[in-house]
């Protein structure tokens, strides 16, 4: 884990140094004679379905109705989408809320106008037999995560549970993948609901020759441990929200992602095939099950798709402040300062999206059955 402290904590001083905003006031968006307006959006990850609505939002010209013309920023490994936006190479990003709240508190001025992710998808993943049901069952085990600040809803469970994750388990570097599990060379795996999770169910057992199922694993998941984080949202410059034309185009751009991802819970084969089509490794029926379960974290949002609940949000930060990694550390220090989230933006967003007949709670939606391949092609 030393290699994770490390690099969190260069990533905590990029995002510090990259605070300064010296870009010009933003252009009205549409500009003038109709020309479409640059916007740069920073993804979290390399293109997969977790991203499907601001693809959607692109291909189905649902930006450009907007008089915005969208480029999409691929994340990876070494890609932290807040410090991107900080250092004013990008518009706005897309990162988990603890990740951007840490990077605030070292100094980037972000805010969350859009949580997207209304419910976290993480898990911890053990083997059936392995006696292993809930977090209390860690002590003792090789516990896998991926680090780069990916593991503290876990640590979360952990010290919930009454263990201490420098002592009472053994932390393991994870790859992002499962093999370490699928190999028994950990206990407990970390993985996304939508994608290394379905990994397992993809992968063959060797004893029988066909696919593992759902009945070969235990899941901890960490909505039902009550130490679960908000997720994917959507950040903007704090200091360019006090341009008017920057607030305007944020709106905008709010509205083309709420009719994206609309799309995407309609037409989820559809959002399936365009991110293949943009040349995920990852094959169709494995882009199918994350969209159905990506859906799943947004869909039905009661109060609206993409306004912060208040409650969650308090969650995530008190989790933030009082949960102790394995070093005594905590992500946060104090409670965020300044306006670390607004509705303001989100709200206009889903009222003209209302107006315009677009379904913001999807009320009615209804996961899909998917059945995976070997390999999840």
């Amino acid at each position: 884990m030393k290699k994770t402290r490390l690099f969190l904590a260069s990533l905590l001083v990029l995002t510090a140094c990259g605070t300064a905003d010296n870009t010009p006031s933003t252009p009205a968006p549409g500009g003038s004679g109709g020309a479409l307006t640059p916007v740069k959006l920073q993804l979290q990850w390399f293109y997969q379905a977790q991203f499907a609505g601001y693809m959607a939002a692109v291909d189905q010209g649902f930006y450009s109705e907007q008089g915005l013309d969208v480029q999409l920023l691929e994340g990876g490994v070494d890609i932290v989408p807040q410090t991107v936006l900080a250092q004013g190479k990008a518009d706005y990003a897309v990162a988990w809320v603890p990740k951007a709240l840490a990077s605030r508190e070292q100094g980037a001025n972000i805010t969350d106008v859009g949580q997207i992710f209304a419910r976290s998808g993480t898990y911890q993943v053990a083997w059936k037999d392995s006696g292993i049901t809930s977090a209390a069952d860690f002590k003792g085990k090789k516990i896998g995560n991926w680090g780069f600040g990916n593991e503290f809803e876990l640590f979360a469970g952990m010290t919930k549970a009454g263990l201490d994750p420098g002592k009472d388990v053994t932390l393991v570097q994870q790859q992002f993948d499962m093999q370490a599990l699928l190999k028994k060379e950990i206990d407990a795996a970390q993985a996304m609901s939508y994608n290394e999770y379905a990994q397992l169910l993809e992968a063959k057992n060797p004893a029988t020759g066909k696919l593992y199922t759902a009945d070969d694993f235990q899941i901890i998941d960490w909505k039902t441990e009550g130490t679960s984080m908000l997720q994917d949202a959507v950040w903007a410059s704090t200091d360019k929200l006090n341009d008017p034309a920057y607030q305007q185009q944020t709106v905008k751009f709010l509205l083309g992602t709420i009719k994206g991802w609309a799309y995407c819970r309609d037409n989820a084969e559809a959002c399936r095939d365009l991110v293949v089509a943009k040349g995920s490794k990852l094959g169709k029926s494995h882009q199918l099950w994350q969209m159905n379960e990506v859906n799943k974290l947004i869909w039905p949002a009661p109060a609206g798709v993409g306004l912060v609940d208040e409650a969650a949000w308090k969650q995530t930060v008190e989790l933030s402040m009082n949960t102790k990694n394995q070093t005594g550390d905590t992500v946060l220090t104090k409670q965020p300062e300044g306006m670390a989230f607004t509705n303001d933006y989100m709200r206009q967003a889903v009222d003209q999206a209302k107006s315009a007949g677009i379904d913001v709670n999807g009320a009615s939606f209804k996961p899909q059955e998917v059945s995976l391949t070997a390999g999840g092609a």
